[in-house]
């Protein structure tokens, strides 16, 4: 089974949609598909009905997406891999319907995105970023539940805290696979960095932790691009 990586996408912050992308081709050891959760590609699924970015719902149609067949992993665009994916995805239990990283932590900070259009408090709430990222098992039949409308119609709080699921049901995953920077302390050998405050491509976090593989990442990502632009000018 190739596994299939499924990648908030927000037009506001795209490039840590590529970046993300760029750090998976970089560090993963076998073929894996990588599908953003644009709008438009889901036939402009309301997924910023509330919240600070636009796939803040679409997450949880990941299953249906999948034909509610095999696993996935889904994960917030805003994050930087360190390590083999493989390393990840050999997690799965299929006991369980979904794993997470289960956070236990109170911000250290009451804003984010700050100086961006996307700036809000930055609350304390039960579950706090379980969601951000999911190994999803879209086989699991209590996964079944979760269609375009019934995800459309559910709270977001419901849908955040997985309370379609028994807590059996719900699964966990090291902390390496969901390191929150700026909340957890610098951490050499974290296999995936979140940059849950906000991305190194905003001014206020560009020198962050771990910012520094951020903007090489995207080094690679733009000097593909400009030897693209030269090939076809020639």
């Amino acid at each position: 089974m190739i596994p299939t990586v499924f990648i908030g996408y927000d037009q506001r912050e795209s490039i840590a949609y590529h970046v993300l992308a760029q750090s998976i081709i970089n560090c993963t050891s076998v073929p894996v598909a990588i599908a953003p959760l644009a709008s438009r590609m889901l036939r402009n699924f309301d997924g910023q009905r509330d919240g600070t970015n636009a796939f803040i719902y679409s997450r949880f149609l990941v299953p249906s997406i999948a034909d509610y067949q095999g696993w996935a992993i889904y994960c917030d665009s805003d994050m930087l891999l360190r390590d083999d994916l493989v390393k990840l995805w050999d997690l799965r239990d299929e006991s369980k319907a979904v794993m997470v990283v289960k956070h236990d932590y109170h911000t250290k900070h009451r804003r984010k995105m700050i100086g961006t259009p996307m700036e809000c408090d930055n609350a304390d709430y039960p579950m706090k970023n379980h969601s951000s990222m999911i190994l999803w098992n879209c086989g699991h039949p209590s996964n079944r539940v979760l269609t375009r409308d019934f995800v459309s119609e559910s709270p977001g709080s419901f849908l955040h805290r997985f309370q379609w699921l028994n807590d059996d049901e719900v699964g966990s995953v090291p902390l390496d696979w969901n390191w929150l920077v700026g909340e957890y302390s610098h951490k050499p050998e974290a296999n995936l960095v979140h940059f849950t405050l906000g991305a190194p491509c905003f001014s206020h976090y560009r020198k962050c932790d771990y910012a520094a593989e951020w903007h090489e990442t995207k080094e690679d990502v733009t000097h593909a691009l400009d030897k693209t632009t030269l090939m076809g000018a020639a």
